[in-house]
């Protein structure tokens, strides 16, 4: 099944290339271009895209406001957010918002792809370098309150979720726990389940919010 993809971004240069690296790889076509936010909202709305990459910082309307209104319609596509790094208030209140994976421009073309695929399967992704700046802001923020269902997670569960927050594929978690990375699909499941979490973007802020994991612990 091909998964049909809108890039946004006010750079005619990056669009090009983002175009080029994804109709490069199997199953991924492109189906329109925008150069602000406004008219993100619109070839949106218009094509209907499994997955949006969507630049952070844009004219007429930025990153947040699109995402924020797009996210509030029916059925709303998977929103992978594309940054130079910004303010880290920005990444919290796009990762709020609902947004479902960050990526740094200057990223590998392989991790594009991967961000494309993960996000139109349902999941979520953060680019490692991005996890690293939010874990670093979490330390200047008060922690939150844990919510009383972190105490319905098993050991094993809680195991995973530290390795979530430290920004591990499933793959990297199995290696690192000893387990299989179909155990390791099963216990996520379990954990966004449990925690009312819609993919593991929103376990990783979790974690760090509620001082699960405080940084320089993961």
């Amino acid at each position: 099944m091909t998964i049909r993809v809108v890039i946004a971004d006010d750079h005619a240069m990056i669009r090009a290339g983002l175009r080029l690296v994804a109709e490069n790889a199997d199953g991924i076509e492109v189906v329109g271009e925008a150069a602000d936010g406004s008219e993100a909202i619109a070839v949106t709305r218009r094509e209907r895209p499994d997955v949006l990459l969507l630049d952070l910082a844009m004219p007429v309307a930025d990153g947040l406001e699109a995402a924020r209104t797009l996210l509030a319609e029916p059925a709303p596509p998977r929103i992978v957010m594309l940054t130079t790094f910004g303010s880290d208030e920005n990444l919290h209140q796009a990762l709020r918002t609902g947004v479902n994976g960050f990526l740094l421009k200057s990223s590998p073309p392989e991790h594009l792809v991967e961000a494309i695929r993960v996000a139109a399967a349902g999941d979520g992704l953060i680019d490692p370098a991005v996890t690293m700046r939010l874990i670093a802001s979490f330390a200047a923020r008060p922690v939150l309150v844990p919510p009383p269902e972190l105490d319905t997670l098993t050991e094993r569960e809680r195991e995973v979720l530290l390795l979530l927050a430290r920004g591990l594929s499933n793959r990297e978690i199995a290696a690192e726990a000893g387990v299989g990375e179909a155990t390791v699909r099963s216990h996520v499941a379990q954990i966004l389940r449990k925690l009312g979490l819609r993919d593991r973007v929103q376990a990783v802020v979790l974690a760090y919010e509620s001082g699960i994991v405080r940084p320089g612990e993961a």
